[in-house]
């Protein structure tokens, strides 16, 4: 890993451990393997455990900036989950792999997972979307000679994506606003009519 993008992980790494303070942070080194452009080959998912600020767990990739970055401009990705699983780094390397391995995702992209995001869940897909859960102070993230921005990875169902692609993102928003759903309750219902 270049020293550039050393310091973008190690910078997203700190501003996710300013914004979690209190909670204990683990960081997961995984490699995306050699089909991936080199900027992603390592990559840092940083799992966050419930405390004060939150009562679930989060799991944060550190090393996708450096891959796409415009200008000194990129992304990172955040998950919000019930519990602590192996499951969810994979997924973030998942979403890593596709973003460095380019399809490169953004406000409003969606990506299939291939199956459900737990066992017994319909939620098969992923929906980039604002950090609601956390916030601006999250999704803004400072770097030298840049900043990430931190989106959230929403897993929803094949429904819910279908009636986004007919009515729009903001419609499916306003859905999850009316229904008020539980964003990391894997087995909640879809909003979609």
């Amino acid at each position: 890993m270049s020293d550039a993008r050393v310091v973008a992980a190690e910078a997203v790494e700190a501003h996710v451990r300013a914004f979690f303070a209190g909670h204990s942070v683990e960081v997961v080194v995984r490699a995306l393997g050699p089909n991936r452009c080199e900027a992603g080959s390592d990559l840092r998912v940083l799992v966050v455990g419930p405390g004060p600020r939150s009562d679930s767990w989060a799991y944060v990739t550190a090393g996708c900036w450096a891959a796409t970055e415009q200008g000194g401009h990129g992304l990172e990705f955040v998950m919000t989950a019930h519990v602590r699983d192996r499951r969810f780094i994979d997924l973030m390397a998942m979403i890593a792999s596709s973003h460095c391995g380019g399809h490169q995702l953004d406000l409003e992209h969606s990506m299939p997972i291939g199956e459900p995001w737990v066992p017994g869940s319909t939620c098969d897909h992923l929906l980039i979307s604002l950090p609601y859960l956390h916030g601006p102070d999250l999704e803004h993230c400072p770097l030298p000679g840049g900043d990430a921005r931190i989106l959230w990875t929403l897993p929803v169902t094949a429904a819910e994506i279908e009636f986004r692609r007919r009515r729009g993102h903001e419609a499916l928003e306003r859905l999850f606003d009316e229904a008020e759903i539980n964003p990391t309750d894997p087995f909640r219902a879809s909003v979609s009519p």
